[in-house]
């Protein structure tokens, strides 16, 4: 069983984080929320309370096939002031594991430089300033081993192209059927 990391830094987009875990699920991967501050308590950016699986001091040496980072705004410059997640993104680039991010996520990727200098990536929208490179502009793109996420509104095929690169197309296809969705055809 393949096994995914989704980290929660306070001020994290809910939707992202919690679309993708529970598709990743649905599709048998283990999906472990950690919470990248000392509690398991995480607060969304539109107020939500949540409780990690885990916090990420716990399990940072560990080995996950993907790490995944939902965006908003104040979750990804949590993330990007984290040392032990940007040592934990090279970590992954390093040994060819797949690396996600959504929204404003993708910032983080370049923070930590795990990024090819022609990669292909996609942001939301304001953040393309920031980016090293051009956004592609579209709601996912997967190049090599990062799949990027656009915005919240394309949280359900990011995690369905996550799901795909952890497992395989059939399993991410009857997902999307099971949760009524058209968004790989």
């Amino acid at each position: 069983m393949a096994k995914a990391l989704v980290l929660l830094a306070d001020g994290f987009e809910e939707i992202e984080a919690f679309t993708t875990i529970d598709v990743l699920r649905r599709g048998g991967v283990e999906a472990i929320s950690a919470s990248i501050s000392s509690s398991l308590g995480v607060r969304g950016a539109h107020g939500i309370k949540t409780e990690a699986d885990v916090v990420f001091d716990d399990v940072e040496d560990d080995d996950f096939e993907a790490i995944v980072l939902p965006g908003g705004g104040e979750g990804t410059e949590n993330l990007r002031h984290s040392e032990a997640v940007i040592e934990a993104l090279r970590r992954q680039k390093e040994e060819g594991r797949l690396i996600c991010a959504i929204c404003a996520a993708p910032l983080v990727l370049v923070e930590a430089g795990v990024l090819d200098p022609d990669q292909h990536v996609t942001c939301y929208p304001t953040c393309v300033m920031d980016l090293d490179r051009k956004s592609a502009g579209v709601p996912a793109v997967a190049d090599g081993n990062v799949i990027t996420g656009q915005a919240p509104g394309a949280s359900m095929l990011f995690a369905l192209v996550v799901l795909q690169a952890l497992t395989n197309r059939a399993v991410a296809q009857k997902v999307a059927r099971g949760l009524v969705t058209d968004v790989l055809d």
